[in-house]
């Protein structure tokens, strides 16, 4: 590293989701999951983690363009203890993604292993066309 120049890491708190922004079913808290996002020739790659999220307790819904990521956690509470002091705090996670046109939204794929979601959206592949020009 140059001298003079320093890294500095911050530690990223969960971003826990404000109640007026989104209607809830569920009178928990809910957090927005960090996400990576790439890129290839064919598809976009979203890598979104959910701890604590299983494939029966995530919903990915796509409805008008809108991609929708609910991922619900339970955490049973211990018999005969009481929780003293978190550093975690547990809470459902949803996020939202609006798709462009290019992105084949019939051929989603997604998977989930250990609360990491992968989802491949595969890109529309280009069409061309020729326009016939008629005389009047």
């Amino acid at each position: 590293m140059a001298e003079g120049h320093e890294i500095q890491v911050q530690d990223a708190e969960k971003q826990e989701i404000e109640q007026s922004s989104a209607e809830r079913t569920r009178s928990r808290r809910a957090f927005v999951p960090r996400v990576d996002i790439y890129e290839t020739n064919d598809a976009i790659i979203l890598i979104a983690d959910m701890p604590g999220v299983t494939s029966d307790s995530l919903e990915i819904t796509l409805e008008q363009g809108v991609l929708t990521l609910d991922g619900y956690v339970d955490t049973p509470d211990p018999e005969d203890h009481a929780l003293a002091y978190a550093e975690y705090r547990v809470g459902d996670y949803v996020r939202s993604f609006t798709l462009s046109n290019q992105i084949n939204q019939d051929a989603i794929e997604a998977t989930l292993k250990d609360g990491v979601l992968h989802l491949q959206l595969p890109k529309e592949k280009p069409t061309s066309r020729k326009i016939t020009v008629s005389s009047s």
